[in-house]
């Protein structure tokens, strides 16, 4: 009897833990469906744009693939947002990254999305009857807006129109000007067309709408590992930040990524259009090809600086945790008008080397490893308040490029 009962414990033990295996692996199904059917909207973005382009409202350079030829298709779900759908793209036998906007409103809130609001009806500027001279006009009043009073605007409006005109018949007409005035609401392709020919910046391969393709980068993140997300919760940070450090290129091919990252904050500091403002330099932004070249992956965050102190100014604060741009761009709290200044704490060069500290230090040689170390401190500390501060981020940034090239100019994986 005593063995009879204890084979029937055992039985109930086994379908009860038999039950909750089974319980626990369809929650984890549902969930992971769930989210990817909330993220991964493809179809519908397909389907938005291509009717659109089928009913003449835009045209692109890439309309005809997406939505005739179908000879370009979404790939791999990327997306980590729901209104910011991100693909894998295959274009003929290209490979490129899709990123399509789902939402015909998105609110430009601080610490959460950096695209600027779109307009209320998509698609709808500018208007039949819009002369090239009128739309010109238009172009330039928003790029004085978005990046203060620059000299050249006129220049950036015509490579604007130069790139609107998708099938390169020598004119821009009112489908492609649409789609021109739509996809400059956002940062990620001004920027583009802004640094088209600096080397870390993707290449824009087309667009329809405001639905665009742009060059796909091979590592698409400076180290690290990935991990199914349910792994992701229940490992410990400081575990995980170790699994990262355990997972990078050897410590040549990391310096001649970090000498990249140096020279695209020289691209978009105080450049030819105004500064722009990295307010997200996370890992999973920077990625790098096969020649350990770096390549921005996303760059949606970075913000021209005259937008930032736009938004951020006369924000109410309690402290300076209520003044902050996105993750990293910071200003203070004056606590006798309990409103937010608008100069920004850090600029790029210090964010970016807070980032670069730990992935350059380990694995370091000896011989210069406290000279790195000394000079990547005197970086992170750099100030945009301190005297004479153009001068000081050109020192710094010229002293760490200088001092990582040395180490590896005469090695193969310079």
């Amino acid at each position: 009897l005593h063995l009879q009962a204890r084979l029937s414990y055992m039985r109930i033990k086994y379908l009860f833990i038999s039950w909750l295996v089974v319980f626990i692996g369809s929650w984890i199904v549902y969930v992971q469906y769930s989210t990817y059917t909330e993220l991964c909207r493809g179809h519908d973005c397909k389907k938005i744009i291509c009717d659109k382009y089928k009913t003449g409202v835009i045209d692109g350079s890439a309309c005809s693939s997406l939505c005739a030829r179908e000879t370009l298709y979404f790939g791999k779900c990327l997306s980590t947002k729901p209104n910011n759908q991100m693909y894998l793209g295959i274009w003929g036998n290209l490979q490129g990254v899709i990123k399509c906007q789902m939402e015909e409103t998105i609110h430009l809130d601080l610490g959460t999305e950096l695209e600027p609001r779109k307009e209320i009806a998509l698609f709808d500027k500018p208007t039949r009857g819009t002369t090239v001279q009128k739309f010109k006009e238009m172009v330039y009043g928003l790029f004085k807006k978005r990046l203060g009073e620059q000299g050249n605007l006129s220049e950036l409006v015509n490579l604007i129109l130069s790139v609107a005109d998708g099938n390169k018949d020598g004119r821009v007409s009112l489908p492609e000007a649409k789609s021109a005035w739509a996809l400059l609401q956002l940062n990620e392709f001004l920027l583009m067309v802004i640094l088209q020919d600096k080397e870390h910046t993707p290449k824009l391969m087309g667009f329809c709408g405001d639905l665009y393709v742009m060059e796909r980068v091979e590592y698409t993140s400076l180290y690290g590992i990935s991990l199914p997300w349910i792994l992701e919760l229940i490992i410990p940070s400081s575990f995980r930040r170790s699994m990262d450090q355990w997972f990078t290129p050897s410590w040549p091919r990391k310096a001649k990524i970090a000498i990249g990252l140096l020279e695209f904050v020289e691209d978009v500091f105080h450049g030819p259009y105004g500064n722009f403002l990295m307010c997200d330099t996370s890992a999973k932004n920077l990625g790098y090809n096969d020649k350990y070249d770096l390549q921005m992956v996303d760059m949606r965050k970075i913000v021209p600086e005259i937008n930032v102190k736009e938004l951020i100014k006369d924000r109410h604060c309690e402290s300076d945790l209520d003044c902050v741009y996105g993750t990293d761009c910071k200003t203070l709290c004056d606590q006798s008008k309990m409103k937010c200044t608008t100069e920004v704490i850090q600029p790029n060069l210090a964010k970016v080397c807070h980032l670069l500290k730990d992935y350059l230090l380990r694995g370091a040689p000896s011989e210069i490893h406290e000279e790195l170390e000394k000079q990547l401190y005197s970086c992170i500390a750099l100030k945009v308040t301190a005297n004479q501060m153009e001068m000081e981020h050109s020192l710094i940034l010229n002293n760490l490029k200088t001092l990582l090239w040395k180490k590896i100019s005469h090695t193969n994986d310079s």
